[in-house]
């Protein structure tokens, strides 16, 4: 788990003195992005803040001239009267498709799809299709392929970034109000209202910096393991394809195509799964709902902060005031999700690299390509751990590949398939320790016992419905 979950860290160091430490601090007091940091609100003249476009607040008040300040301060304004959810979901959709614009993280700005390279998505993905139907059972699962730009990605995942992050953001935002007394937090009603409205503000500044930088390094739509655009639709960034097979070496066909396979399989899975979605977003659920946050330190902090200093209450936030604990709930939520996670990506895995080996020379290098990526914490899991402070990480993918494909040696594909029906039917962590004694085990037939509860209950409504048959019939005797 990250170490800071929604970037709570320490503050910046104070400057030095002189013309070196205004310096400094008209940049910042970090190296990085502050997400959380108040210090962003640098006044006209001050040393706090960071300086940049990443930073709204900073863009505010750096550096500019009083005929700006009311509109600065209209707008500053408009942020603290936010009423919405635990994330100002309208800052962070600016925020990424402004990061997207100036072309973060690597300098090359987005650019609207071309015909050409819609025309090649498309015909990659119907030939990932066919090659697919060869090795599993799972029908098709995309009814449209599409090539997405960078900011289109942004539009297209922010509805399913809201339903992961919201949940614990809502439970750490919940805890500003909870360490006072009811009394108190009567009298300190508008600070705790300003505190809701800002972390809103705050959380959507670095939810927003941090999907922005992720559309520029995604490759689709299930980068992360999770569906995180509308179903249906199989999606590929052509911009980052282009950047992914110049590092390889790889010729960009294959690689559109290598990766048209991994977008397609994933599709498939979740479409024709139906618990698999609810089952993986419901263990992030899990983890939220097992946050706990260090009360005495909060009770400690806002004793002592002044309502009438913003700054007590900036260093505060920075201070990690909110920083959650681990709990025993936090752990079995994270196994249960790296568990998911691994059979996921490894039956993904195994199923492409037999659709792909045949027909791409460059199958075993994208295939260690893509598990290096995946499992030892690429670009998309490290953003998704600074998000919500959970690692995506399926650390043991290598074995879950190694069981589906052993799987399907023993019991072929329709056998291998046939475990999704159910969540009880899947390997767990346990049986990537002893591949082989899953493979030969046993399994229960789920879709008997399903066939056969469904037959007792239809016995029970006709018996039903006998016995009120005959009581209207003794009624009219």
């Amino acid at each position: 788990m990250s170490d800071t979950p929604f970037g709570f860290g320490l503050p910046p160091e104070e400057p030095e003195s002189g013309d070196e430490g205004k310096k400094k601090g008209n940049q910042g007091g970090q190296g990085g992005p502050n997400p959380f940091g108040f210090a962003g609100f640098g006044l006209p003249g001050g040393a706090g803040g960071q300086g940049g476009a990443d930073n709204p607040f900073a863009a505010m008040f750096g550096s500019m001239n009083p005929a700006d300040l009311g509109a600065a301060f209209q707008q500053l304004g408009q942020m603290l009267s936010y009423e919405g959810g635990p994330v100002n979901w309208d800052m962070a959709k600016d925020i990424a498709r402004r990061t997207v614009s100036q072309g973060t993280p690597d300098g090359v700005k987005d650019t609207s799809v071309g015909i050409a390279e819609k025309s090649a998505v498309e015909e990659a993905m119907r030939l990932a299709d066919h090659w697919l139907d060869d090795v599993t059972s799972l029908p098709s699962g995309a009814t449209t392929a599409v090539a997405w730009s960078r900011a289109e990605w942004v539009e297209a995942t922010l509805p399913v970034w809201k339903e992961l992050v919201d949940p614990v953001a809502e439970r750490v935002g919940a805890a500003m109000g909870s360490v006072l007394p009811e009394e108190m937090q009567a009298m300190a009603g508008p600070l705790l209202g300003m505190m809701r409205s800002m972390g809103g503000a705050m959380f959507g500044q670095q939810i927003g910096q941090a999907v922005g930088v992720l559309a520029g390094e995604v490759v689709g739509s299930t980068d992360i393991g999770l569906p995180l655009g509308p179903a249906g639709k199989a999606a590929l960034l052509p911009l980052n394809i282009g950047g992914l097979g110049k590092d390889l070496g790889v010729p960009s066909e294959e690689v559109r195509l290598y990766l048209a396979l991994r977008e397609a399989a994933h599709a498939r899975l979740f479409a024709h799964v139906p618990w698999l979605r609810s089952h993986l977003f419901g263990a992030v659920e899990g983890y939220a709902r097992g946050i706990k946050v260090d009360t005495s330190k909060l009770e400690d902090v806002v004793g002592q902060i002044d309502p009438t200093n913003p700054e007590q209450l900036q260093e505060a936030l920075q201070g990690g005031m909110f920083q959650p604990q681990d709990t025993p709930e936090q752990k079995a939520a994270l196994a249960r999700l790296e568990t998911a996670l691994a059979l996921v990506e490894g039956w993904v895995d195994a199923v492409v690299h037999e659709a792909a080996k045949p027909r791409l020379a460059s199958a075993d290098a994208m295939r260690e390509t893509m598990r290096r990526r995946r499992a030892s914490g690429g670009p998309a899991e490290q953003t998704f751990a600074t998000l919500i402070g959970l690692e995506l990480r399926p650390r043991r993918l290598r074995d879950a590949s190694r069981l589906w494909a052993s799987l399907t040696d023993a019991r072929g594909m329709d056998g291998r398939d046939g475990l999704w029906a159910h969540p009880d039917m899947l390997p767990t962590a346990s049986d990537l320790d002893d591949p082989d004694g899953f493979v030969h085990r046993e399994q229960l037939d789920f879709s008997e016992i399903d066939k056969m509860l469904g037959e007792a209950a239809e016995r029970r409504d006709q018996g039903d419905q006998g016995g009120q048959a005959d009581g209207k019939g003794e009624g009219k005797q």
